[in-house]
């Protein structure tokens, strides 16, 4: 970039800074950040921060299920846009890219850019881009060409969604990074889109990953590509939920800690009671089908007496085919 142009870039941002831009901008609000809080200069020129082959070896491996479960998104992600010119980039949750898809052709492109495991894109690093400040506002974020803070980085546009773990807690952050000039606004709004739907899969897989033998339920709520999801045990009690189903239902973790019935939760409680007639009718008709209608044998199979079973049928009205 023209010496002129650095120095354009970086008085405008030093501008917005010194206006009360940021109170209105979370963009400014970023900048200030990358400019007060961690004393970078715009107009930086240094090379972005690598880690050595044992740290990346060391980051990877505390975040190595997530990138396991993210493998077939990683792929379709790239299917969809590395045609034109971007690559994905699925950094840990201190900005740095554990796994990527990339065009060969556009390999050393990226590579010389920083855009490439090992590097840090944290907003500490790198100042606003799509990365790290993704990750400080645990947000989506689209971070296009002169938003970055550092001029080295204007030539980049950047569109990131956070993940996060089976907790709630952030956990990643998704990323498909291009620095073609004729990329357009709209698509890179496709783009976004494209992203954020790979996130929510990759948290919902994760999801499903930490709870193997729980039912998965899918929670109803306004924004339907949160993926709002509760895991729930053989007693009907929620023992886990993502992140939108906490934020949508009030769940916290202590919450998580007591009994929590699902239909409570899903404000179901009176169907719930209603339905247990019907429930205990169902466990009495699928042992007598199980038993060729034999009461003694359905009752054995239950672990009550023949008594108590014939008992129960009388109370549902259930009368036995032989």
């Amino acid at each position: 970039m023209p010496v002129d142009s650095t120095a354009h870039h970086a008085d405008r941002i030093q501008a917005a800074i010194a206006s009360n831009g940021a109170a209105k901008s979370a963009l400014i609000a970023s900048w200030r950040r990358s400019s007060t809080l961690h004393g970078l200069n715009p107009a930086e020129r240094n090379p972005p921060e690598r880690l050595a082959d044992s740290e990346l070896r060391k980051a990877r491996q505390e975040v190595e299920s997530l990138v396991q479960v993210a493998q077939s998104s990683l792929d379709r992600l790239h299917l969809a846009v590395g045609g034109v010119g971007c690559c994905v980039l699925l950094a840990d949750r201190n900005g740095i890219p554990v796994e990527r898809r990339g065009s060969p052709s556009d390999d050393a492109t990226f590579c010389s850019w920083g855009l490439w495991p090992g590097t840090s894109w944290s907003e500490e690093s790198e100042g606003t881009n799509g990365i790290g400040t993704c990750l400080v506002e645990q947000r989506a974020v689209t971070i296009h060409r002169d938003q970055h803070f550092l001029t080295r980085n204007t030539l980049l546009s950047c569109t990131t969604a956070p993940v996060f773990d089976h907790e709630g807690h952030l956990a990643a952050a998704l990323d498909v990074s291009s620095c073609r000039a004729d990329l357009t606004e709209s698509f890179v709004n496709l783009i976004a889109i494209a992203a954020n739907d790979a996130a929510t899969r990759i948290e919902a897989e994760y999801f499903r990953l930490a709870y193997p033998r729980a039912r998965i339920l899918v929670v109803p709520v306004a924004d339907k590509g949160a993926r709002a999801l509760i895991a729930v045990n053989a007693d009907d009690l929620v023992i886990g939920a993502t992140r939108a189903a906490r934020l949508a239902l009030g769940i916290t973790q202590a919450c998580l800690r007591k009994s929590l019935p699902a239909a409570d939760l899903l404000g179901t409680a009176g169907k719930a009671i209603e339905s247990l007639a019907g429930a205990e009718r169902g466990v009495l008709q699928r042992a007598l089908a199980r038993a060729d209608g034999n009461v003694t044998a359905a009752a054995g199979a239950l672990g009550m007496s023949r008594a108590t079973f014939y008992r129960k049928l009388q109370r549902l009205d259930l009368h036995r085919s032989h």
